[in-house]
């Protein structure tokens, strides 16, 4: 049985030693922020912040941000669940008294999962109500000065269709502050509460919209897993409970709300009237429990807190994408490469043609993959083990037929909240079959006009780097020209800003590689027509750059610096 609401999980971290309790004041903007990064950074323990400036709420972080606390607060039942869930699913489908007799130990695990309604007596959530400027006591917690704000971190954004009301969402999208009623929130505008939000718009209707904040850390869980077509998030929060998951009907209508949840936003998104137009939330009530704590987490660069979270979801759920496309024996997406980055899937033994279209359906399922590149072997290999798996497709791959790239418009036009153009390519990079190529492991090829450093990442794939962006925007294009010339055996080559800290580990790898990938403007390479198909030539150079228009990534400003720094030993003195 997992924990049934936020207070347990803490009350464990304490009697594991795992909780540091901070007593002294401490501002939420900014100086809660870096005092979390820099024990995130150390692997250290939960916090819990008893004395918060502007809130009569205690502030906890950093509950998920090691692998061994995750494991501690899920353990390895519903892996096993899912497990048997995908290894019974010919058995029990077509569903036959025989057969459900068979597996009937895991059949009653299944009926355990689901929701139970529980009478409002019962439900610590509306123990108390606000309807004026209800989000005035929320702490405004703010991570960068640079940050448009403070925000909401760690919220469950809950949906329903308004075409199809047995279907809901649940979702973690930040909410932006904007006053003391509304909020904007970032979500994509294609999944989930965004497709929700776009059925309502069409019938020039707001969206219904609710916001829990804390719960069983099963319910956040569900809430930070890809979505999922064929099981419901709130059946997926239920199975790793290992329980019923409590609801409680809201007494002013609308939304049923986790009984054990922290707080409860209830609230419209009004149809947007422009495209670039950040949805905004009018929160009409705040249920939240009398003694409240409020679950927050904090941006860190490259990895966040929540990375160990979505991993541990993607492992759960990695047996059961077979259930979803049968030719996929296991999918990844990689977590330290940002929202929609890389992703990696292990295929059935077939021709390149087959893994092309096994590509299309995972590109073409919205809760499956939105990821800018998605890389495809035939070859079993650890996910968390990178190069082997791009040794895998590298060694496989014919340039010609192989990689294909899926310009602007293939993403839909889709644009963040704020304004700001994402990304709106993809590309598909398969490596199939028996290998063709032996893979380079050492650099030797001599010196590269304009380039001061090659360092190798791993068999194949080639880090470099020279001038900025700004001073030689045509770099990737002489390089390539280059190393055609001189008939490199270097099939993948990373321009970056600098070669050695890209290769200094997998997450500096992702992290400069893919965050800012765009596969239409960074892959250079020369190309041939042939019967209408583009065709490549190797090598395949990828301009991983900073260039003008990124978003900088943010570093805490020096009095904030020195505030901490002075106040350290104050914070942690019990």
């Amino acid at each position: 049985m997992g924990y049934g609401n936020i207070r347990q999980w803490i009350e464990q971290l304490r009697k594991d030693k795992e909780l540091a309790v901070i007593e002294a004041q401490v501002d939420p903007y900014l100086e809660l922020p870096e005092i979390h990064r820099r024990v995130v950074r150390e692997e250290g323990p939960a916090l819990l912040f008893t004395n918060v400036k502007g809130t009569p709420f205690p502030v906890a972080t950093n509950l998920f941000g090691t692998a061994r606390r995750v494991d501690r607060a899920f353990g390895q039942r519903p892996e096993q669940l899912l497990k048997a869930v995908a290894g019974a699913a010919d058995t029990l489908l077509p569903p036959s008294l025989p057969n459900m007799w068979k597996e009937k130990k895991l059949v009653v695990n299944l009926l355990k999962t689901g929701i139970k309604h529980v009478p409002q007596g019962e439900a610590p959530v509306l123990g108390v109500c606000r309807t004026s400027d209800p989000l005035s006591e929320l702490p405004r917690v703010t991570s960068w000065q640079e940050a448009g704000g403070p925000y909401i971190t760690l919220p469950l954004i809950y949906t329903e269709s308004q075409t199809a009301p047995q279907k809901h969402s649940l979702g973690m999208h930040r909410l932006r502050f904007i006053d003391h009623s509304t909020a904007a929130i970032d979500w994509n505008r294609h999944q989930g509460a965004g497709l929700y939000h776009q059925e309502a718009e069409a019938k020039g209707e707001a969206l219904p919209v609710s916001v829990f904040i804390g719960g069983p850390p099963a319910l956040i869980a569900a809430a930070s897993a890809s979505r999922t077509a064929w099981l419901p998030d709130l059946v997926l929060a239920s199975l790793i409970l290992g329980s019923r998951l409590p609801m409680v009907k809201d007494p002013l209508g609308g939304h049923s709300i986790p009984a054990e949840a922290e707080f409860a936003l209830r609230g419209l998104v009004a149809p947007r009237s422009a495209p670039q137009q950040a949805p905004v939330m009018h929160v009409q009530r705040i249920w939240h429990r009398k003694d409240a704590v409020y679950p927050a987490t904090i941006a860190v660069t490259p990895q966040e807190e929540n990375f160990y979270l979505v991993d541990y979801l993607q492992q759960l759920l990695s047996p059961v994408h077979h259930l979803a496309i049968p030719s996929v024996n296991a999918f990844w997406t990689y977590s330290e490469s940002g929202a929609n980055g890389l992703a990696a899937a292990v295929v059935q033994d077939s021709t390149p043609h087959e893994a092309l279209s096994t590509a299309f359906r995972i590109l073409g399922d919205r809760q499956l993959s939105g990821s800018r590149l998605l890389l495809l072997t035939s070859e079993p290999a650890a996910f968390s083990d990178l190069p082997a798996i791009l040794e895998n497709v590298l060694e496989r791959f014919n340039p010609a037929t192989d990689l294909y790239v899926f310009g602007s418009g293939a993403r839909h036009g889709e644009e963040h909240n704020e304004g700001r153009p994402v990304p709106d390519s993809q590309a598909v990079l398969l490596g199939v079959g028996r290998a063709v190529r032996e893979l380079p492991r050492t650099y030797s090829e001599g010196v590269l006009p304009g380039i001061n450093e090659a360092i190798p990442y791993c068999g194949g794939c080639l880090a470099v780097s020279g001038a900025s962006y700004e001073e030689d925007p045509e770099l990737p294009v002489r390089l390539g020209a280059q190393l055609r010339g001189q008939q490199s055996a270097w099939p993948l080559v990373i321009l970056t800003d600098d070669a050695a800290d890209a290769v200094r580990t997998q997450s500096s790898f992702l992290w400069t590689v893919f965050t800012r990938f765009s596969p239409a403007e960074d892959i250079y390479a020369e190309t041939e027509i042939r019967q209408h198909q583009l065709g490549y030539k190797l090598p395949i150079v990828i301009d991983a750059r900073m260039k003008p228009g990124y978003e900088q990534e943010q570093t805490p400003c020096s009095s904030t610096l020195d505030l901490v720094d002075r106040n350290w030993k104050h914070y942690f003195q019990q």
